[in-house]
């Protein structure tokens, strides 16, 4: 068993070899909290999510850190806007990522450590990188010397020479137009830290560097994040980290975006699609299969026809689930996933071709249930439900349980009126009037019901919107 990642850094899938053996360390680029989530900041903590689930499948031991950025300049900018606190739009909006990863059934991470938690760290950095010679003071901030470090830019495979570093205002005293701010002065009505150099604020990169340094060592498995993140996040944080002597991380795995209309999803394009939105109108357990299905390195561009899409096809899945419960009662998971399942996920989360084998099991479960063959049935819906689980997705599983809940006083409801309508099916039926007893099937379905004729009976289930 060896499980293969894409890595950016190499251009190519590698097989996966741990630092340590036993053990997975993580570290994903979390929130940063000027707003609350769309579905795109979401799909790359489900994305992880999937991929921390595999390896603890696989028996590894996971470190999993996704840090919170609740400084930088959006949130600043967010609080002049609204003349509120810049923590108080922080926490406001932290709260809501982490609505959003539990609602989607995200299981939380090992820490999440928030950026001004570890000014401390960040000073320590720079004072070494100073030091070093790879970073400068000039008019209170602090920068660091790209040309002082020979590896900079071979994540991003740029050419220095044609490089355009995004800056921020009031960053003077720069020896080089590319070089990046570490370390940001004070402005009035800013907030602001004391340090050797000044009064201000941490750069948005050495908040990672600092932050992965803290609680993965100085060397570590994974870097995760969206692909936007390659330049200049990225790029920015390896050239601090090695800089000061650390060998950071060994893979670096980034996720493809969700678009809308072509152009990735983001709230400065105003075309966000709020997780908080979105739950109101799809159960979250459908929102998690249509983000977390495709495979993570692709790219998604929303639509509701997809998310329909994605309704129906889980739906499937989850019919299959719930008739074999009700024949047999309830169903342990197998202990271990079926082999094809497991080579597609052990080669670069190949999700996708996961998802073909749970379908291909769920078709074999119905054939074995149309066959009255308890016992097959019994096995696949175990097999079904170790799959499910690894994504997430098992509509048994107790998380899910309250999504179910809340709909089982209105489905009793429905239930007996549907009862009403089939027995004048029956009726119709008994009498042989096929013609009334086709219409009643025919006006139920255009409803959005589904009814099936089985040998004890016919049973109804929602089908897709």
């Amino acid at each position: 068993m060896t499980i293969r990642l894409h890595d950016t850094n190499a251009r190519q899938t590698r097989d996966f070899v741990p630092l340590t053996a036993g053990c997975v360390s993580i570290y994903l680029c979390g929130a940063t909290v000027q707003a609350a989530p769309h579905i795109g900041h979401i799909r790359s903590g489900l994305n992880f999510d999937i991929m921390r689930r595999w390896f603890e499948y696989r028996g590894y031991d996971v470190t999993f850190i996704r840090n919170v950025t609740d400084i930088d300049d959006k949130i600043i900018k967010k609080s002049a806007e609204q003349g509120r606190p810049w923590w108080a739009i922080g926490y406001e909006n932290e709260r809501a990522f982490n609505a959003g990863y539990d609602v989607l059934g995200c299981l939380p991470p090992t820490y999440e450590p928030r950026a001004t938690g570890h000014i401390t760290e960040m000073v320590e950095m720079m004072r070494g990188l100073i030091e070093r010679g790879h970073a400068y003071e000039a008019d209170g901030n602090v920068y660091f010397d790209v040309r002082s470090y020979e590896g900079y830019l071979e994540l991003s495979n740029q050419d220095l020479d044609d490089l355009r570093q995004p800056s921020g205002d009031n960053e003077t005293g720069k020896r080089d137009k590319r070089d990046f701010a570490m370390w940001k002065a004070a402005k009035p009505g800013e907030p602001s830290w004391e340090t050797p150099w000044g009064r201000g604020r941490p750069g948005w990169h050495l908040e990672c560097s600092a932050m992965a340094h803290k609680y993965l060592g100085t060397a570590f498995d994974i870097h995760g994040g969206g692909i936007d993140l390659i330049f200049p996040h990225h790029e920015n944080e390896i050239a601090q980290a090695k800089a000061f002597g650390d060998d950071f991380a060994k893979y670096w795995v980034h996720n493809g975006w969700v678009t809308l209309a072509g152009e990735k999803m983001s709230k400065s394009l105003g075309n966000s699609v709020l997780v908080s939105e979105m739950v109101k109108h799809w159960r979250p357990i459908v929102l998690r299969y249509y983000l977390g299905t495709p495979h993570y390195r692709s790219m998604i561009e929303y639509s509701e026809e997809s998310l329909r899409d994605a309704e129906s096809a889980f739906a499937r899945i989850e019919g299959f689930v719930q008739r074999v419960v009700e024949k047999a009662g309830p169903v342990e998971a197998a202990a271990e996933v079926p082999p094809a399942f497991a080579e597609a996920m052990d080669d670069d989360l190949g999700v996708p071709q996961a998802l073909a084998i749970v379908h291909t099991t769920v078709r074999q479960g119905n054939s074995a249930l149309a066959a009255d063959d308890k016992e097959a049935a019994v096995a696949r819906l175990a097999e079904v439900r170790a799959m499910l689980g690894v994504l997430g997705l098992d509509p048994l599983d107790p998380h899910w349980a309250d999504e179910s809940d809340r709909g089982e006083d209105l489905h009793g409801v429905v239930d007996t009126l549907v009862r009403l309508v089939l027995d004048q099916r029956q009726s119709a039926r008994a009498r042989k009037d096929w013609p009334a007893a086709d219409a009643i099937r025919d006006q139920l379905n255009q409803s959005g019901l589904v009814i099936e004729d089985s040998p004890s009976g016919p049973r109804w289930t929602l089908g897709p919107r």
